[in-house]
């Protein structure tokens, strides 16, 4: 048993250690199905290279692809892919002090980005603490949270209904670790019902060119009202 767990690491690993495999991987985290060609763009790859990284990533289980006509779209194979990217992503030797200042893209993706259809970085992890902070959700065994009473009747109010939602292996809401921020945000059906949500209601919008979220000036308004989140504190350059 440890030598087939070790081969199997091993044989993963060497999926991820690639970097264009990691750039088309990472640029899938949205949830959404990807062309080929978008993400040999993505890689800085030819279609061809793309071809050949796509078929190893799709024998080694870690994405499906659908046809729909003459065209192929990928997606990650499930949300266990996406939690291990983010988790591989955590894991860095120590830093000095001195960093490199983030890109304008990489500070707004630090800032809100979707993960999977959930929401993640810095406002999502805000959000995650004021949910628990409000009683709404509390955080269980397992890497669990725990929709309470309260909750239930909040995340309704905003568009959520808990009936509908289908629980997966790990139930409705798991804990979900942000790369950026080395903490918690709401991951599971219940994160990614409550993204539609807000999206749907005004209050934040995907961007089309990335996987950052932005905050509208409706939302900015809300999330401090109902949430006690103050989106100009943690930067205004990502409000609009």
């Amino acid at each position: 048993m440890p030598h087939e767990l070790n081969v199997n690491i091993a044989s993963v690993a060497s999926l991820f250690a690639d970097p264009a495999r990691a750039t088309m991987l990472a640029a899938l985290l949205d949830g959404r199905a990807l062309p080929a060609g978008e993400l040999a763009y993505a890689a800085g790859v030819t279609a061809q290279t793309a071809s050949a990284h796509l078929s190893k990533l799709l024998d080694g289980g870690l994405v499906t692809v659908e046809r729909e006509g003459r065209h192929r779209y990928y997606r990650l194979a499930g949300g266990h892919i996406a939690e291990a990217l983010e988790r591989l992503a955590a894991i860095r030797r120590q830093e000095p002090v001195r960093r490199k200042a983030l890109s304008s893209k990489g500070k707004r993706l630090r800032f809100a980005r979707c993960c999977y259809n959930h929401l993640a970085g810095e406002l999502g992890v805000c959000v995650a603490q004021s949910l628990q902070h409000r009683g709404f959700l509390v955080a269980a065994p397992n890497k669990r949270f725990e929709i309470t009473t309260f909750g239930a009747t909040w995340f309704a109010s905003v568009g959520v209904d808990i009936q509908t939602l289908t629980p997966s292996r790990r139930g409705l809401a798991r804990q979900c670790l942000d790369w950026t921020e080395r903490t918690h945000h709401v991951a599971g059906p219940l994160g990614v019902g409550l993204l539609e949500a807000l999206c749907a209601r005004g209050w934040m919008r995907r961007s089309k060119e990335s996987r950052a979220i932005r905050v509208t000036p409706k939302g900015r308004v809300e999330l401090k009202r109902q949430l006690g989140i103050s989106v100009q504190a943690l930067g205004d350059a990502h409000i609009g």
